[in-house]
């Protein structure tokens, strides 16, 4: 920075100020030290300045797969709020473990990130309440925290998966099966408790043997069908939990004819003509990163839950009555 200052003629000071953009320079006088600093090929210390700020300008974010095309989308958004921001963003996956889920917050935690977008894998986040009385920020996105009172950021998996069913329903389908994934993970228990709701509501008995937790993959789906297929009173309609659900159902079905709708749009439902329950990553995302900065802001506003909507998109699959 001396070497600036003495190229252009100038004070340290005034260096100072327009590496910093701060006011008070004249725009003739910051010309010429912008040309100095390309001359010298100067590059300003960050390391010195975010120790001198407290701040390390990074945040971490775990979510279950970066490879899922729900969670890249997510982690996107919370990019391009970071971005914004001035922030980076480190990444880690946790494979729907809650050790290792444990283990990358703790390390982004020890690396001093400014605060946590978390996608929770395990049921007890106690372990963050230090983190957070120090003045971490930390927001959960698509599931609640466990015993830790935290910003959270949903979205409306029973409402959504209700509509999805009741879709079905309106089609005059009474006999509904379920594929899924695993109830304990949050967000599939709810979409379940929406299919539920929704055969309630419409006076239809909940039948277990239409039901199919873990089948998401062809395999697992093939094997639900093909036990419900034999039912004596087979299902003529399915509802799928996740993308991975859909995905698998549609490979097991072979020339067996269901009506069809998944909560999840993936990228060639269009094209397939699948009817789905979207929900949106990117909103997702955007609305927990906002959050975040929010309490690095200085909010001391409570914990508070948001809770984003699901959209419809019939496109065909869905809309058949029974055979």
């Amino acid at each position: 920075m001396k070497d600036v200052a003495l190229l252009a003629g100038v004070a340290l000071k005034t260096v100072s100020r327009v590496v910093n953009e701060e006011p008070g320079v004249n725009p003739a006088t910051a010309v010429r030290v912008r040309e100095a600093i390309e001359r010298l090929g100067y590059r300003r210390n960050e390391g010195a300045r975010l120790l001198r700020s407290g701040r390390t300008a990074s945040i971490g974010l775990v979510i279950e797969d970066v490879g899922d095309p729900f969670y890249s989308g997510l982690f996107r958004a919370v990019e391009d709020v970071a971005r914004r921001h001035g922030s980076l963003v480190f990444a880690g996956s946790s494979g729907e473990d809650p050790v290792r889920e444990r283990e990358l917050v703790l390390a982004f935690c020890a690396r001093r990130v400014d605060g946590l977008v978390v996608v929770p894998a395990g049921e007890d986040h106690a372990y963050l309440g230090p983190e957070l009385a120090a003045g971490m920020g930390v927001v959960f996105a698509d599931r609640p925290a466990g015993n830790l009172a935290a910003d959270t950021v949903l979205v409306d998996n029973r409402g959504g998966a209700r509509a999805g069913t009741a879709h079905l329903i309106s089609y005059g389908h009474r006999r509904i099966a379920w594929l899924g994934d695993s109830p304990a993970i949050f967000t599939a228990a709810e979409r379940l408790r929406g299919y539920r709701t929704a055969l309630a509501e419409a006076g239809l008995p909940y039948d277990p043997c239409l039901v199919a937790s873990g089948a998401t993959t062809t395999e697992a789906a093939r094997a639900a069908l093909d036990r419900m297929s034999a039912l004596a009173d087979p299902p003529t309609a399915i509802f799928t939990g996740n993308g991975r659900a859909t995905i698998a159902a549609l490979r097991a079905l072979g020339p067996r004819r269901y009506a069809l709708a998944g909560f999840d749009d993936f990228e060639p439902a269009d094209l397939l003509g699948v009817t789905v329950v979207a929900q949106d990553p990117v909103r997702l995302g955007h609305t927990a990163a906002g959050l975040l900065f929010a309490r690095l802001a200085g909010d001391r506003d409570a914990p508070r839950e948001i809770v984003l909507p699901t959209r419809l998109i019939p496109r065909g699959s869905a809309e058949r009555p029974p055979a």
